[in-house]
C-alpha cells in the first residue's frame, strides 16, 4: 500500500541505493507552470483574450523570458529531489519540492507493473514504469527511465515480489513468454466498423449540430455541442484503432502479457490469481463471422480488456489461462428464466440464462448484444437476492454476485424458490472455493 512516510523511516533498515530517474524527465515536468496557464486560458478563453490584447511586444517577450526559465529551472528541481530505491521489502519513492512525499511500497501488494512509451518517450529511447498497488486508489509511476532500465526494474521488482532473493532478483531478469494470439490490424478496422457504438456516435455527431443550427442558427451553441460529440466518435473508432493496434497476448510465469499501441506503446501484464471476471461481449454483427471480445474485472488494476477482438475458440482457450480448470459454457446450454419474466420484462427476458458449475458462476444477457460473465467462485466476495413488489407478484428475483473489484454479475429473473436456493448454495461454494484457491503471488 502507498503511505506518507518521513525521512526518518527512509533513513531506517540497511542503507540502500538511491536512483534517480532519466535526464530527459525535466523536459516532461517544465510543462506543469505553462499547463497551468493553458488551463486557466481554456477556462475563461474571454478573460484570457483581453488579457492577450493588452499586453504590449515588450511585455509579452519579457513574461516569456521570465516563464521559460522560471518551468525550466522548476523541470531540473522536480527532477533533483526525486530518487526511488528498492529495499528487501519494499519500492520507496520520494518527491517533492517543497514538501516531500515517500511512497512505501510493499513488494508483495504490487499485482501488475506496466511499462508504457508515449509517443515522444519512444523517440527518445525513456519509457514510464506504473504499479498497479492493492489498496492503492491510483498507480504510482517512474516517469521516465530509460527503456532498458524500465524493463530491468520491472523484471527485479517482479521477482521480488515473487519471493527471490535480493541478491539474485537482478540476475533473474525477464521471464520468457510464448505468444497466443496477435490481432492484424486488418480484422481489427473490420471490428470497429461491425460495432454499433462506432455509427451511433458519428450519425450523432453529424445530425445534432445540423438540427441545433435548423433552430437556434447560434455558431457558439452548434460548436459546443459538436466539438464533444465528433470527439467520441473518433475515440469509439479512430481513438480505439490507435490503441488496439498490434494487439498481441503472450502467456509468461508471471501473467498473460498484452502488447499494444500504434503510437503510444504499452507493455501490461494481467495479474495471475486476481482476475476477478471474465466477460465475453459477442456484438450483434460480428456473429456471422464468429468474433468475440473479453474483457476482465481486475481487483485494483485499470486492466479491463484482454482480447479486443478474435474468433471464439481463440478466445475460449485464452480464457482458459486466466481461469485454469474453467469450462465456458455455450450459451444455448444455459438455463433460461422462467416464462412469466415476460410479465416483468418483455422480449428482453429471452436474453437472460444462468449456468453455474464447479468453478463458476456463469451468467448471460442482451439480445443483440450478448455478453457471458463468468465468477470464480473463489473471487465471489458477497451474494445478495432482490425482488422488487412486480417482481414478487410473478415469483422471479435477481441474484447478483459481488467480487472483489467492485462489480456485480446478475443472474436476472430467476425463479423465486430457484433464487434462494442458488442464494444459500452460492454463499457455501465461495466459501469453500476461497479454502482450495490458488495463492495470488506472482510466478506462483
Amino acid at each position: 500500500m502507498t503511505t506518507p512516510g518521513t525521512d526518518d523511516a527512509v533513513r531506517s533498515g540497511p542503507p540502500v541505493t538511491e536512483r534517480r530517474l532519466h535526464p530527459v524527465t525535466p523536459l516532461r515536468r517544465a510543462w506543469a507552470p505553462v499547463a497551468v496557464l493553458i488551463g486557466w486560458a481554456l477556462h475563461d478563453p474571454d478573460g484570457a483574450q483581453r488579457q492577450l490584447t493588452r499586453l504590449t511586444t515588450t511585455t509579452l517577450l519579457t513574461a516569456l523570458g521570465v516563464l521559460i526559465p522560471a518551468a525550466a529551472l522548476y523541470g531540473f528541481l522536480s527532477w533533483w529531489f526525486t530518487h526511488f530505491a528498492v529495499t528487501e521489502t519494499e519500492l520507496r519513492i520520494r518527491t517533492g519540492l517543497l514538501f516531500r512525499r515517500t511512497a512505501h511500497i510493499r513488494l508483495e501488494r504490487i499485482q501488475a507493473v506496466d511499462v508504457t512509451q508515449p509517443l515522444l518517450a519512444r523517440v527518445a529511447g525513456v519509457a514510464k514504469l506504473r504499479l498497479d498497488v492493492i489498496g492503492a486508489d491510483k498507480k504510482d509511476e517512474l516517469a521516465f527511465l530509460g527503456e532498458s532500465e524500465a524493463r530491468a526494474l520491472r523484471a527485479e521488482l517482479l521477482a521480488r515480489a515473487a519471493g527471490f532473493a535480493p541478491e539474485t532478483a537482478r540476475e533473474v531478469g525477464e521471464a520468457p513468454s510464448r505468444r497466443l494470439v496477435n490481432v492484424p490490424p486488418r480484422v481489427l478496422a473490420v471490428s470497429l466498423l461491425l460495432t454499433g457504438a462506432t455509427w451511433g456516435t458519428l450519425i450523432a455527431a453529424l445530425v445534432v449540430p445540423l438540427v441545433l443550427w435548423l433552430f437556434t442558427h447560434n455558431l457558439w451553441t452548434v460548436l459546443a455541442t459538436a466539438v464533444p460529440l465528433i470527439g467520441a466518435a473518433g475515440a469509439s473508432s479512430v481513438g480505439r484503432f490507435v490503441t488496439e493496434y498490434d494487439w498481441t497476448v503472450a502467456e509468461s510465469p508471471d501473467g498473460l502479457r498484452i502488447d499494444r499501441g500504434l503510437l503510444d506503446r504499452a507493455h501490461e501484464t494481467v495479474p495471475p490469481g486476481r482476475v476477478q471476471t471474465v466477460r465475453i461481449v459477442e456484438p450483434l454483427l460480428w456473429r456471422r463471422r464468429g468474433w468475440v471480445r473479453v474483457e476482465l474485472d481486475v481487483a485494483g488494476s485499470s486492466n479491463s480488456v484482454l482480447l479486443p477482438v478474435a474468433p471464439r475458440e481463440v478466445a475460449v482457450s485464452v480464457v482458459t489461462r486466466v481461469l485454469p480448470g474453467v469450462t465456458v459454457p455455450v450459451p444455448a446450454s444455459m438455463s433460461p428464466s422462467p416464462r412469466r419474466a415476460a410479465r416483468c420484462v418483455p422480449v428482453w427476458w429471452r436474453g437472460y440464462g444462468l449456468t453455474v458449475t464447479d468453478a463458476v458462476f456463469a451468467a448471460r444477457h442482451g439480445l443483440l448484444r450478448h455478453t457471458l460473465a463468468l465468477v470464480p467462485h473463489a473471487k465471489v466476495q458477497s451474494v445478495r437476492l432482490t425482488q422488487g413488489p412486480w417482481m414478487r407478484l410473478w415469483k422471479v428475483a435477481d441474484v447478483h454476485v459481488d467480487n472483489g473489484a467492485g462489480k456485480a454479475v446478475t443472474a436476472r429473473l430467476r425463479d423465486a424458490q430457484e433464487a434462494a436456493e442458488l442464494l444459500r448454495a452460492q454463499a457455501e461454494r465461495s466459501r469453500t472455493g476461497r479454502k482450495g484457491a490458488l495463492p495470488d503471488r506472482w510466478m506462483a
